[in-house]
């Protein structure tokens, strides 16, 4: 049995610079990435995803091609049930009741409260549409194709929500949260709306699992009792009340701490590589015969989650990067001949510099992962910021950490998670640009701000503080509801379950051919750099 840093590992890559994101379905994009990939971490991720699926490929001149596409869409996005491995799991009527505000008690001497009669229940047959832009053609802004032709295929996913069923009974649960990887605002936002939906199930029995996986085999370490008391007022500081940590012990050393402890509901934050150790937390329960449910919440500041509108602690980022933003503005406003540089969070996904260049307005040059730029000649940056110079006198630049690192000196340092240590972009960008004005004798006043700390540390701001509090109690809901192995997030404004292993193929990218980048360009009036 891997390790759950062996398991992070294989989740998380840092993709090739690409021109575009365009592709003929989610099978293709997978397919075109493995085949841009050739690291061994890489190659493994797409044969791992290439045994999950056991799909051929699309035969788009057989006409029930379409039926086909959508029944094997179907099976993929199946969610796990605990009725799967447990022929007697026998469900009871839900103890998810809005009208009973007494606390229950531990024996339920008064039988389960229940609220038949309330239409607040999600059938399980309720399903929400992936996709809901119909393109007429591949050459659209954005497009997402199955077929050449562009033709429009219902996929559905399953709605997220309270069931009127449960497959457990709240006095034999002895639920767990976990929080991994880096600070991101919002956890403590998730992890306050997980134990308090658990208390209106009837569960007693509450811990947080303390800094991330390590939590459960640290002997050092112990178990946190976690009530409504407890966790009241935390959502208002930034942080984990858990603390974070990454990598981890091996899967089956944490299965083994699960079963000693008696957790039968275990809640994981974290992004990719952290799902893919809650992924297999999963399957070795089934493999064991465990009756456990293991459901994630998607947690990355970058908002590279495949498949959602957007993970928590995004739109807070957004919003922090503002005050850098506005303070690099005024520095190069202010000097002769300024420039200032931002460098934003976002190793693989350019999201964060995106949105923050086009939030504030006072970007001139933005750069993501995803699309290449030269630094030097003709059509370079420095050329650029020459321009900018003598026809505005000052100059932005706002740069994802994972830009430009093909003109950084490579290096072999990896941190706890399997994840590549970068260079610093804005670093080299800065020097770059003082020795090209010295070379070409004018003079420039540089100034550059790294505000990365600061905003994984902040409190998660109103829109992140709601998207936080409904992914908690989808959460729970969807753990009570018997289900494992999902991850909950949103999907077209609606809140979904999805299956571990789809949304963790790969990060999501910036597609450049999208309608967000070219309104990034306009606002910036920036050229190609190529």
């Amino acid at each position: 049995m891997g390790t759950i840093s062996h398991a992070i590992t294989t989740s998380k890559v840092t993709l090739p610079r690409i021109d575009s994101n365009r592709s003929y379905g989610l099978q293709h994009l997978n397919s075109r990435f493995c085949q841009l990939k050739s690291s061994r971490v890489a190659k493994k991720l797409c044969a791992s995803a290439e045994t999950r699926k056991r799909s051929p490929a699309v035969d788009f001149n057989d006409p029930d091609w379409k039926s086909k596409f959508q029944k094997d869409f179907e099976r993929r996005f199946n969610i796990p049930h605990l009725t799967e491995i447990f022929d007697d799991a026998v469900p009871i009527p839900s103890t998810f009741c809005l009208k009973m505000r007494t606390p229950v008690s531990e024996e339920f001497a008064a039988g389960y409260p229940s609220d038949e009669e309330w239409h607040g229940y999600i059938n399980n047959n309720d399903r929400v549409l992936l996709k809901v832009i119909n393109y007429s053609s591949p050459t659209s802004a954005g497009a997402e194709c199955i077929d050449p032709d562009c033709t429009w295929v219902e996929q559905w996913v399953h709605r997220a929500g309270p069931r009127e069923k449960i497959y457990f009974r709240p006095e034999e649960v002895k639920a767990a949260i976990v929080t991994c990887g880096g600070l991101c605002p919002g956890l403590n936002d998730v992890i306050r709306q997980i134990v308090i939906t658990l208390e209106i199930y009837g569960v007693k029995k509450i811990v947080g699992i303390p800094f991330g996986y390590r939590g459960f085999s640290d002997v050092e370490l112990s178990e946190m009792p976690l009530s409504r008391k407890v966790v009241q007022n935390v959502h208002l500081s930034g942080g984990s009340l858990l603390g974070v940590s990454r990598g981890g012990p091996d899967v089956s050393e944490i299965v083994d701490s699960m079963e000693e402890r008696g957790i039968n509901m275990l809640f994981v934050l974290g992004g990719n590589g952290t799902h893919a150790g809650a992924e297999a937390i999963h399957n070795e329960c089934r493999k064991r015969q465990i009756r456990v449910a293991v459901v994630g919440v998607p947690k990355t500041i970058d908002n590279d989650i495949l498949l959602m509108d957007k993970t928590f602690g995004f739109d807070t980022a957004v919003e922090e990067a503002q005050r850098a933003i506005n303070s690099a503005y005024i520095e190069a406003h202010s000097a002769y001949h300024g420039v200032g540089i931002v460098k934003l969070m976002g190793r693989s996904s350019g999201f964060i510099a995106m949105h923050a260049s086009l939030a504030s307005g006072q970007i001139d040059i933005c750069l993501i992962p995803e699309v290449r730029f030269n630094l030097h000649g003709p059509h370079g940056i420095l050329q650029h910021l020459k321009y900018l110079i003598e026809t505005k006198g000052s100059a932005v630049v706002c740069v994802a950490e994972g830009a430009g690192q093909d003109f950084l000196q490579k290096t072999n340092a990896k941190d706890a998670s399997g994840n590549t240590v970068f260079g610093d972009i804005g670093v080299h960008i800065q020097q770059e640009t003082k020795k090209h004005f010295k070379e070409i004798g004018v003079p420039v006043d540089v100034k550059y701000i790294d505000p990365t700390y600061m905003i994984r540390a902040c409190r998660a701001n109103a829109s992140d503080g709601i998207l936080c509090a409904v992914l908690g109690q989808n959460a729970v809901h969807g753990a009570f509801a018997g289900y494992s192995g999902i991850t909950v997030g949103i999907c077209n404004t609606h809140y979904v379950y999805l299956p571990i292993p789809e949304v963790i193929s790969h990060p999501r990218l910036v597609d450049p051919n999208s309608r967000m980048w070219h309104r990034c360009l306009t606002s910036t009036g920036q050229p190609d750099f190529i």
